[in-house]
Parts: C-alpha cells; sequence; structure tokens
C-alpha cells in the first residue's frame, strides 16, 4: 500500500474513536460507574470476588464500605501465589505477565499484574487514543508517512514458574500489535536489547536511516539518545537527521526541566510536544489539546478512580472520594481498581485537577516523594516550577537533581540539600541558591513560612554533581534506561548520602 494512502486510512480509522471518548466526556459519572459494575461482576467468582462478596454490591458507597485500600506490600502474597501458577485469585482471566516495577522508594521489586484485557483496553486502546487526539488537533499532520521513533525499557523479559515478566515496556513491545509494530523504529528485536549503552549504539544506527515523524519516551533518556544522534550523525540540530519529524509524546517524569534542552534540538515553532500518564498498573491520561500544561483523564480503559485529598492522606480522618466528588486545585492521592485485578490500589501517585468538565490533571508527585520533615509540604511540582524559572533567569540548563533534607541537630536549625547535575552550570552558584530559594518561596507558601527569619529552615544547599553522577549512580543499581527515574525528593537522606560519596 502506497505511504500516503496508508496515512489517510490510519488516520481516518483512528480518528473514529473520538465519538467514543465524547461519551465519556459528556457521561464521566456513569461511564466510572459503569466501569465499576463490570469489573465487580468480572470478578465476583474469584477468591477476593468471594471474599467480599462483589455479587452483592450495587453502588459505590457498599464498594468503598466493604473493599479496603491496599498498597502493594498488603498483595504481594496474592500476587507471588498468581507468579508461582495459581489463577483466580484477584480477577478470572489468566495472568500471565507482571510488569516489575522500576520504583525508585524500595530496594525491593514490584511485580504489578497485567492481564489481557489492561493489554488491549487499556494500553493499546490508550497508544490509539494518543494518536486520535492528536490528529484530531492536527488535521494537516502526515505522522502515518513515517516512522515512530519508541525508546522503551532496556530489561529483557524474563520467565519464571511459567509466567514473565520484566519492564512494562518490554511487554507491551513483546505483545505489540502488527500495526504497531510495522509504524515504529528501532525493531523490537533492539527494543528489547538489555544493555543500554550498547542498545543506544544500535537505536541510533537503525532509526537515522529512517523518516522518524515521532519521538515516544521518557525526556530524560530521550535527551540522552537525541543528543548522541547528533553526535554521531554530526547535524546542528534534529530536523537535518528527520525533516519530517513533528511531535514528541512524553512521560514518566516532569517535562519542564528539559524544555529549553529540547527547544534547542528542535528548533521549529510549529514542533508539538505532547504529554501522557502512565504506569505499570494502567495508563490513566493524554495531554488533549495542542500547547496545553493539563491532560485528560481517560475514563474507559476498566480502570475505576478514586481519590485521597493530601491533607488527609495516612491520618484517621482518611477518606477516599470518587471522581464526581473531587475539586479543583487539590492535591489528591489516586487509588486505582483496575481490569488487571488491583483492588482499591494505592499507586503512590498525587495529582491536582484543572478541570471538572471535562476532568482535566497535572500530575504533582509521589505520594512519598516529598519534603515534609519541617511542614514545609514541598512537593515535586513546586521544585520542577521553580527550578524552571531559576534556569530561565540564570541562563543555566539541569541535567538532573534529587533533594533532600539536613535535619535540625542540636541549636542548628534544618535546610533542604540538593544535588544538581547541570547541562550548562551557572555562573554563580551562590546566586543560583538564591533564586531557588526565592522561588520555592513565591510557589510555597508552608515553605516561606518555615524559610522566614531562618525560623526552621536555612537557605538551601546545593552542590554541582560531577558528569554522569547520576548515570553512573543508575548503573550501579543495574537502573538505566527507559522507566527509570531518579527520585527527585525524599524525607530521607539514603540518595543524598549515596550520591554524595560518589561525587566526592
Amino acid at each position: 500500500m502506497p505511504i500516503p494512502l496508508f496515512n489517510s486510512i490510519a488516520s481516518w480509522l483512528i480518528k473514529k474513536r473520538y465519538h467514543q471518548i465524547e461519551l465519556f466526556l459528556k457521561y464521566p459519572e456513569e461511564v466510572q460507574e459503569e466501569v465499576l459494575h463490570q469489573l465487580l461482576e468480572f470478578a465476583e467468582d474469584t477468591e477476593i470476588g468471594k471474599r467480599h462478596e462483589f455479587a452483592s454490591i450495587n453502588n459505590y458507597e457498599t464498594f468503598r464500605e466493604r473493599v479496603p485500600i491496599v498498597s502493594y506490600e498488603e498483595i504481594e502474597p496474592v500476587i507471588e501465589r498468581t507468579r508461582k501458577g495459581e489463577q483466580n485469585l484477584f480477577w478470572p482471566t489468566a495472568i500471565n505477565w507482571f510488569a516489575k516495577s522500576s520504583g525508585t522508594t524500595n530496594a525491593k521489586s514490584k511485580f504489578i499484574p497485567v492481564s489481557t484485557e489492561a493489554l488491549e483496553d487499556c494500553h493499546y486502546k490508550s497508544g490509539k487514543d494518543l494518536l486520535c487526539l492528536y490528529l484530531n488537533n492536527n488535521e494537516a499532520s502526515k505522522l502515518f508517512t513515517g516512522k515512530s521513533l519508541r525508546l522503551g525499557g532496556s530489561k529483557e523479559l524474563y520467565e519464571d514458574s511459567g509466567s514473565f515478566f520484566g519492564d512494562l515496556s518490554a511487554i507491551l513491545i513483546d505483545n505489540m500489535p502488527l500495526w504497531a509494530q510495522y509504524s515504529s523504529t528501532p525493531s523490537s528485536k533492539v527494543s528489547l536489547m538489555s544493555e543500554w549503552e550498547s542498545k543506544l549504539k544500535v537505536i541510533i544506527k537503525e532509526s537515522t536511516q529512517e523518516d522518524v515523524t515521532s519521538l515516544v519516551g521518557v525526556p530524560s533518556w530521550m535527551l540522552v539518545l537525541l543528543n548522541d544522534v547528533i553526535e554521531e550523525t554530526g547535524k546542528d540540530h534534529l530536523f537535518q537527521v528527520w525533516e519530517n519529524l513533528e511531535v514528541y509524546f512524553h512521560g514518566g517524569v516532569s517535562f519542564d526541566p528539559y524544555m529549553e534542552q529540547y527547544k534547542k534540538l528542535l528548533p521549529r515553532k510549529n514542533f508539538k510536544y505532547y504529554e501522557i500518564y502512565n504506569a505499570s498498573e494502567g495508563f490513566f491520561a493524554i495531554q488533549d489539546r495542542n500547547n496545553a500544561n493539563d491532560l485528560l483523564l481517560m475514563l474507559d480503559y476498566g480502570i475505576f478512580y478514586e481519590f485521597i485529598p493530601m491533607d488527609v492522606y495516612r491520618t484517621p480522618e482518611q477518606k477516599a472520594i470518587p471522581l464526581w466528588e473531587v475539586k479543583t486545585n487539590t492535591n489528591y492521592a489516586i487509588i486505582i481498581t483496575t481490569n488487571s485485578g488491583l483492588w482499591r490500589y494505592k499507586i503512590g501517585d498525587t495529582i491536582r485537577f484543572t478541570s471538572l468538565s471535562p476532568y482535566r490533571i497535572r500530575v504533582t508527585g509521589r505520594t512519598k516523594h516529598h519534603i515534609n520533615v519541617f511542614g514545609e509540604e514541598l512537593i515535586i511540582e513546586n521544585a520542577e516550577e521553580a527550578l524552571k524559572n531559576v534556569c530561565k533567569k540564570t541562563g543555566t540548563e539541569i541535567k538532573d537533581y534529587t533533594a533532600g533534607p539536613i535535619f535540625m541537630s542540636g541549636k542548628e536549625k534544618g535546610a533542604h540539600e540538593w544535588i544538581i547535575e547541570f547541562r550548562k552550570p551557572p555562573e554563580q552558584l551562590d546566586y543560583f541558591t538564591e533564586f531557588l530559594d526565592n522561588a520555592l518561596k513565591s510557589l510555597n507558601s508552608d515553605y516561606e513560612a518555615k524559610r522566614y527569619n531562618n525560623t526552621t529552615l536555612k537557605m538551601p544547599v546545593v552542590h554541582v554533581a560531577r558528569e554522569n553522577l547520576f548515570h553512573d549512580w543508575l548503573k550501579s543499581k543495574d537502573k538505566l534506561g527507559g522507566q527509570h527515574k531518579i527520585p527527585r525528593l525524599s524525607n530521607k537522606r539514603d540518595y543524598i548520602e549515596e550520591l554524595l560519596k560518589m561525587n566526592a
């Protein structure tokens, strides 16, 4: 089939889905209630379904009363039983795939169940929806005249007791539909290579021979690849390598600290950036408008959502609420019930709603990735926004960073300690630190109060990381590439101490 004709047909088929999206835009509460009832009915004869009597749950209130909110640690035993071959424990169809979590907060890996239903009705459906929403906003797109350069995880799939586990991206690639394989580069064989640095070289060799029209991957790792492409080809920018490149679909970490660096690599004003929000547990939200800074919550992927306001999270007053009770500009922890058999599961992410009609969100951080040792409630969203503002003001570029507390000692006040690896360092670190402190004060009133007259917190301490410090730290933990992320904020000093030793 000629490429222009394939482009036209593929675009037409994908955009047909928009009519279904309009259904949950118009009737969000009804769609979410239907998702919950379908999940309960489908799983009523499982072990968990019988324990909580799913068959007699006919409304959300009963579901909330009868089924407890759980963490991974609480359901790990039943997941391990499934990994060893038992079935029908928490989901009626066979669970043979497990996404090995690359979470940064626990040394122990998590194995997140991935059902056939989740692959089809969540992960692959979301891939088509991402394209649908993009094409709906960009009628002149020629996305399918070329290929999508995807940068997935660096782990191979492993078999254990008849089940398979690996990075979610590896599972998706291994089960990828033919249409997606045809339109992607590099090949599945290269995408599943386990050694990150060797893999990058092969990706560059393969992809530079293709007409790449889109990029897909985590911003921090994609930036490494794209800089290597520039170095390998000797070009000034990426449009000299891929003339028809038109969009970058990104997710996994905040894009704000990397935006200016991408603009230098992709110097066209009409180049598009589209954000996604997905995890091993499911695919949740997609940017649905050009140049937007929030994401449309996708309500018909077999996931039922609940939310806990962060001001009562892990307190006696904690109570989850459904989608139709949320408010804008409130920080929430997400609780999900999914078509892979996760029931009222704490995913560990925090979001806030920017709109209730339709439901649009921004990812604000992690329930465990914040600094609140001194009552300052510093979240990742604050840190990212502050760093973006300071970089613009000082002409610096940041490659990676992490921050943690300096605990009070005797009469010594506490502080925040930052380790920042710069691509373009500040001329004067003292000024950069002062600007960062002021930016955080302007964004977070709790931080400002604790910094007032050095009442509780002193001026932050900023260390300049040596080149490739974070790369080497991740490599030492076998966490290079793909979905692996630097822990941005922590209430503990574990990461700071490890990195400072490596930075000596």
